[in-house]
């Protein structure tokens, strides 16, 4: 060999020893390497997380359908309740008995055995502690007294629930997130409920905020938390504990990553789906007709669940309240907002049909009920449910004989002479609620009321709705479901999400001065009847009254129902779009899930 082939060789092996240490030394291309290696799901959201703590969410999306369960579940595609970490139950014979048999074996995320042990913690010590404001409790109040089940242990698997009397949707407030109660961990929370910071507050309720390192909350479910970095992603790994597996003993979920790219607005994300950065993303009606044309070239495919479940609607600050001697809304306008007549003549002016065929592309159509259309306790218009349609003459008319009065340029005026106008709030960054509340913007200014339109960060949204309670009126939206009960928390007066006459929660400073009228008060007891009442007929009489109420009184006025539409990479396998949820979560059934090999 001659020198020249041989310092030709020597310098080929230096260079190729230089490259792996530098590539060792870039930690980024470790991950990408680290990431190519391992099957993924990728989904964008947004906003970031409020808490990782279950019992204090009021978020959605959240990331507790991934990381906790319930004793049961919610088939997405059939409505019924399943086994999930109970296998089986067993309910006596007046119905106020339910036995549950945990799984054997059952593990949290950190190895440490679950049992009965965690149930009664998770019901005794945090859903029923009164010090914990949470939603979840609303949901398993029972009868007038707003009772709760006694539950005990009857052995390591096996606990019982002694309810005071019978409770049709009790099984369903066991199957966990996002409408039941999920299970949690007694060996790592138990020492923050019966712990107090220096103004009196269990730990609990600064335990598992989103500055917690993700290593440490411990979960249940089919994925654990591995990693969160504000505004940009979280991501969740394959929870090895988890206790499905599928036919072949094989460990479920099947997909090792989970990851929530965080984004700034839809249209962002519909960007990062048709540049191949997303798997999924949720088809508005803006974007339908593109996503549609792109199908093939793109290899997705446009997933049609029907009718989306959930409801879309604004709503006024009924809230008459005071804090430290102030008035949570502006009196002047309090007066307009507790107004029947108000109301109802907004619900006439806004254009509802004309929000179906501009905004949603057709593919929607008005919304009428807090129930949802596929829900067998759904009362229809047909059947008797009262509807607003679009009826700019009606709506003047009411509010003139409700003593409001028009100027001379036909602006709105109350009847001391004061300008009509409030302040319309929803979350920035859904370019269709965006759409949505430009479009009341007009339809109102025909009637000579003005708007405010005010898109804002969502977290911000939130610390009004649910802390503040400083806002006049807001376009936002609620989950939905088959059983009516699960929406209890916003029905109940005392709800801990009855926005629109919210009352203070355990840990905030009390309301001065708060009325609850009297088409309120009933509604939250029939709802408590119609938990109580097992015959369905019944139960759908009872239900059918509150949807006559809450259309009469509007505390929400209804815009409009979307088809549920979800736009899903070809090489994710085994999806089973259902409408049950939100519509830009398709994978209900994330556990049976495949993600295909693709070429590089």
């Amino acid at each position: 060999m001659g020198m020249t082939s041989l310092r030709r060789r020597l310098l080929l092996v230096l260079v190729l020893s230089c490259a792996i240490i530098l590539a060792a030394c870039d930690p980024s291309r470790l991950i990408k390497a680290d990431i190519a290696q391992q099957s993924q799901l990728v989904v964008a959201a947004l906003s970031d997380p409020k808490t990782f703590n279950l019992a204090l969410n009021r978020q959605v999306p959240n990331i507790f359908p991934l990381t906790f369960k319930g004793l049961t579940r919610v088939n997405n595609l059939t409505t019924e309740i399943e086994p999930e970490l109970a296998e089986s139950w067993e309910i006596s014979e007046d119905a106020q008995r339910v036995l549950f048999t945990l799984r054997s074996d059952l593990k949290w995320s950190d190895g440490e055995s679950l049992s009965a042990d965690d149930v009664i913690f998770t019901y005794n010590q945090v859903v029923f502690n009164p010090e914990i404001p949470s939603s979840l409790k609303d949901m398993l109040k029972i009868g007038q007294s707003g009772q709760f089940p006694t539950v005990r242990k009857v052995s390591d698997r096996q606990i019982e629930f002694i309810l005071p009397e019978p409770f049709a949707p009790f099984l369903s407030a066991t199957s966990g997130p996002p409408d039941g109660v999920a299970i949690l961990p007694k060996h790592i929370l138990e020492e923050t409920i019966t712990a107090y910071d220096s103004e009196g507050n269990p730990l609990f309720l600064s335990t598992w905020g989103t500055d917690t390192d993700p290593s440490e909350v411990i979960s249940n479910g089919p994925y654990r938390l591995a990693r969160y970095e504000p505004g940009e992603r979280v991501v969740f790994e394959r929870n090895p504990y988890y206790w499905r597996k599928d036919d072949q003993s094989n460990p479920q979920p099947y997909i090792e990553r989970y990851i929530w790219q965080i984004v700034e607005s839809t249209n962002t994300s519909l960007l990062q789906f048709r540049s191949g950065g997303l798997d999924q993303v949720g088809v508005q009606a803006a974007n339908f007709a593109l996503l549609k044309r792109e199908e093939k070239r793109g290899n997705f495919t446009i997933h049609n669940g029907g009718p989306a479940f959930g409801t879309t609607f604004i709503s006024f600050n009924l809230n008459k309240g005071r804090r430290s001697g102030q008035p949570l809304v502006d009196p002047i306008k309090s007066k307009w907002f507790n107004t029947l007549a108000f109301r109802q003549a907004v619900a006439y002016a806004i254009d509802r049909e004309a929000m179906v065929n501009n905004l949603f592309q057709g593919l929607g159509q008005p919304q009428n009920s807090p129930i949802d259309i596929q829900s067998p306790y759904y009362l229809s218009p047909e059947e008797g449910l009262k509807v607003y349609d679009f009826n700019l003459d009606k709506a003047r008319q009411l509010l003139i004989d409700a003593g409001f009065q028009y100027d001379d340029e036909a602006q709105l005026l109350d009847n001391n002479g004061n300008r009509v106008r409030f302040t319309l709030l929803t979350n920035a960054g859904n370019k269709l609620r965006e759409g949505m509340g430009s479009q009341i913007k007009q339809d109102l200014a025909k009637i000579g009321i003005q708007v405010d339109f005010q898109p804002i960060d969502f977290s911000n949204l939130v610390e009004k709705l649910a802390n503040s309670l400083d806002w006049e009126c807001y376009l936002l939206g609620f989950t939905g479901g088959i059983e009516p009960n699960e929406g209890a928390n916003v029905w109940l007066p005392e709800g801990t999400l009855h926005p629109f006459n919210q009352s203070a929660q355990p840990g905030q400073d009390p309301i001065e001065g708060r009325e609850v009228a009297d088409w309120e008060q009933r509604i939250g007891d029939l709802y408590i009847q119609a938990a109580q009442e097992l015959d369905m007929a019944k139960r759908k009489d009872l239900y059918d009254e509150t949807q006559r109420i809450t259309q009469e009184y509007l505390p929400f006025i209804y815009l409009v129902n979307a088809l549920s539409l979800s736009a899903v990479r070809n090489h994710v396998q085994g999806v089973k779009h259902a409408a049950l949820k939100a519509s830009s979560e398709p994978f209900w059934n994330i556990y049976e899930i495949k993600v295909a090999q693709q070429a590089d």
